[in-house]
């Protein structure tokens, strides 16, 4: 017997990577994480079975993710990071913007956003 877990669908022979359950009592179908051992009353599904899957009419189907992959990027976070660099980026005084005078830190120190160049007493 194979160490690794089939896909359950008839002719597939892919490795299983999720496991779906159906709670008939909420006409809800669960797809989650490959489960860590098989159960007689769940189906193990390979990738491209488990993306495809739909379940009968007036049933719902919840879809779990097991976290391991990365989620793709809402336009709320691409938002949030276009501003997060354009306030980076922008020339300003830190230390004008606290109420001090032109110089905010030690003598010969040059900023740039959030970076600092500090020069050698030599120079």
């Amino acid at each position: 017997m194979s160490p690794v877990r089939r896909c359950s669908r008839t002719a597939c022979g892919r490795p299983a990577v999720a496991t779906l359950t159906y709670v008939y009592a909420d006409s809800t179908a669960v797809l989650g994480p490959l489960a860590t051992y098989a159960e007689p009353h769940c189906y193990d599904l390979c990738a491209e079975h488990s993306e495809r899957l739909t379940a009968p009419r007036g049933w719902d189907v919840v879809r779990l993710s097991d976290g391991s992959k990365p989620s793709r990027p809402t336009g709320d976070d691409l938002e949030a990071l276009a501003n997060a660099v354009r306030e980076a980026a922008r020339p300003h005084d830190r230390a004008a913007e606290a109420g001090g005078g032109k110089s905010g830190g030690p003598v010969g120190e040059t900023r740039r956003g959030h970076l600092r160049v500090l020069r050698s007493p030599d120079s």
